[in-house]
């Protein structure tokens, strides 16, 4: 025992000891999501002629678990044709000869290497109207592809409040629960 330590000190210490693990293990999981790094098309870029597929490049491999990724039109109608890949790093979908000119958007959930939900936005514009056959539109699909289905930052942060506020009760008043019992 260190001299000159109280009760109250190692309390303390034992308390803001639990405080920093707990809020070092919820953050960790927070910082760890896959993030966007390029898309073919461009996100913001005008276009002519459509591509062949869209493409959106992660900065870590993904996990190949229920990817979805539509393109829908200025028109609200799909223009994402057959079932979205993960390659790697890459998620991509086929996408027919597009139609109206206008603002197309690129949506896009995957899981992350760490499991959790990424969903987003990517858009690009097409300046020149295409012939293509539209889809349905697109919340006959059931939405856009990103709702967002990860557990949400805020659940980490009332946990640790949670668990911090055990830990400190436990620490101050633990210790003198049983003596009340003993001493009479």
């Amino acid at each position: 025992m260190i001299r000159g330590t109280t009760r109250w000190g190692r309390r303390f210490a034992l308390v803001a000891t639990l405080l920093m693990v707990t809020l070092g293990a919820a953050a960790g999981p927070a910082a760890a999501h896959s993030a966007v790094v390029s898309s073919d098309p461009a996100d913001g870029a005008t276009v002519e002629v459509g591509p062949q597929r869209a493409t959106i490049t992660f900065n870590e491999p993904l996990q190949p678990n229920f990817p979805a990724m539509t393109v829908v039109g200025p028109d609200g109608n799909l223009w994402s044709k057959g079932e979205p890949i993960v390659d790697g790093r890459t998620l991509s979908v086929a996408v027919g000869e597009l139609g109206p000119a206008g603002r197309y958007r690129m949506a896009y959930r995957v899981t992350s290497a760490d499991g959790h939900v990424v969903d987003g936005e990517r858009g690009f514009t097409l300046s020149r109207a295409g012939n293509g056959t539209p889809g349905p539109a697109a919340n006959a699909q059931g939405g856009n592809g990103g709702s967002g289905d990860g557990i949400p930052v805020w659940v980490y942060i009332v946990g640790a409040i949670v668990l911090f506020g055990g830990g400190l009760a436990f620490a101050l008043f633990g210790s003198n629960l049983g003596k009340g019992k003993n001493q009479r």
